[in-house]
């Protein structure tokens, strides 16, 4: 049995990075929803950009996961 080493380390490393991205940008899309929050409760209205930011990381998220059971699963293809 031979393995490619360097391929393990390059699947490997795009794995951390692409999990590092998600992680990251989940929580741009809390700190949106931070943001709505924080300006609904002082009473000056709503935060407009706060919800958009939210919307867009958790959408960006949800994209990342469909894509990744695409690729995993056979019948998809």
């Amino acid at each position: 049995m031979d393995l490619d080493w360097n391929a393990l380390g390059k699947v490997t490393g795009v794995s951390i990075g692409v999990t590092v991205a998600v992680v990251v940008v989940f929580a741009l899309g809390v700190l949106g929803l931070a943001r709505y929050e924080g300006a609904r409760e002082e009473g000056g209205g709503t935060s407009a950009l706060g919800m958009a930011q939210a919307g867009l990381c958790f959408l960006a998220c949800a994209a990342v996961v469909v894509y990744g059971i695409y690729l995993i699963v056979p019948q998809f293809h």
